[in-house]
């Protein structure tokens, strides 16, 4: 078994027990990370065991500008679809996918558990929006944008006794799967290519702007992208891969199946994204193209003759990077 530890200082009693309980009552699908019933605090800190994954995270295994084999990104995506659904059937939104909280059970990417349940909200609940700057933040949170650094701006200047001018309203919003959704197209583009596809998700950073002309460039050009619905008829079903606009630059190096998906994954508007389980229709085809393939795995062979220089996954430095 595994540990986890809130410190009591800056965790509340209330925090911990929800999360501990939603972990152990619902956490039950083989890719989500089960508490063991076990709990207790310390002087110090709330504690309580959950299910151990004994070789890291996804975090770990991510090799800057290289990503990880196709095959492994393929098995990662299927149990995440499969965790991501358990999920959203029973009325829960995870709202924090990332890397860091995906853990391995084997170095081969054969068995992984979707943890850390802190964010999670059930669908509809009514929760203050936040923007940051990175690319898992889905595009709708862009109105929030800029509300902390002027609420910072605004309290010091109530500290200095300045004159406070009236304060941003907060922006509050219904909590949906399709962040969720939005996470997981980040991921398997940062799982399968060492970086992100732009910095932030905001309207004046052109990598975002291009890809967001592509799409809606793409769903103009199609006859059947007027509703969600419309991406894939039954789950299971090939999505069609017929000629389309020119992918955005920093989706040229996909087939035309990968760019479906990710397109499914990451369209700008939530209410056209897809769900989790439509991503299980894209397993098993090429994701990457030929020559980015032979490109790849000549660097991985690289990075091996070289040693283990450059082994983990710098996530944070591809958040500072953003762009291929």
């Amino acid at each position: 078994m595994a540990l986890k530890c809130f410190p009591r200082g800056s965790t509340s009693l209330f925090s911990f027990l929800r999360e501990y309980n939603l972990s152990l009552t619902f956490c039950s699908h083989p890719s989500l990370t089960r508490a063991l019933g076990i709990a207790y605090r310390t002087p110090t800190h709330y504690i309580f065991a959950q299910q151990a994954a004994l070789h890291g995270d996804l975090y770990d295994i991510i090799v800057p500008e290289v990503g990880v084999e196709e095959g492994c990104v393929q098995r990662v995506v299927s149990q995440l679809c499969g965790a991501l659904a358990h999920l959203h059937g029973l009325g829960f939104v995870h709202r924090d996918l990332k890397p860091e909280n995906i853990f391995l059970c084997d170095p081969a990417c054969s068995w992984v558990k979707l943890g850390d349940f802190g964010m999670v909200k059930a669908v509809g609940s009514r929760v203050q929006e936040v923007w940051y700057s990175s690319a898992y933040c889905p595009p709708e949170a862009e109105v929030a944008r800029g509300n902390r650094a002027r609420r910072e701006e605004e309290d010091e200047k109530e500290k200095g006794g300045g004159a406070g001018k009236e304060k941003k309203q907060a922006v509050w919003v219904s909590v949906d799967p399709s962040v969720d959704c939005w996470a997981l197209g980040i991921l398997t583009y940062a799982l399968l290519t060492g970086t992100l596809p732009w910095a932030e998700t905001a309207s004046d950073n052109r990598s975002y702007r291009r890809y967001r002309d592509w799409v809606s460039s793409s769903s103009s050009s199609s006859s059947s992208s007027s509703e969600p619905s419309d991406r894939l008829d039954v789950l299971g079903s090939r999505p069609p891969q017929g000629p389309g606009p020119p992918a955005a630059p920093q989706f040229s190096c996909f087939t035309p199946l990968a760019c479906s998906l990710f397109r499914a994954l990451l369209d700008p508007q939530p209410r056209l994204r897809g769900r989790p389980g439509d991503a299980l229709a894209f397993l098993g085809g090429e994701w990457l193209r030929g020559e980015e393939r032979s490109r790849l795995e000549e660097e991985r062979e690289k990075r091996r003759s070289g040693g283990k220089k450059g082994a983990l996954g710098k996530m944070k430095e591809m958040e500072g990077k953003g762009e291929r």
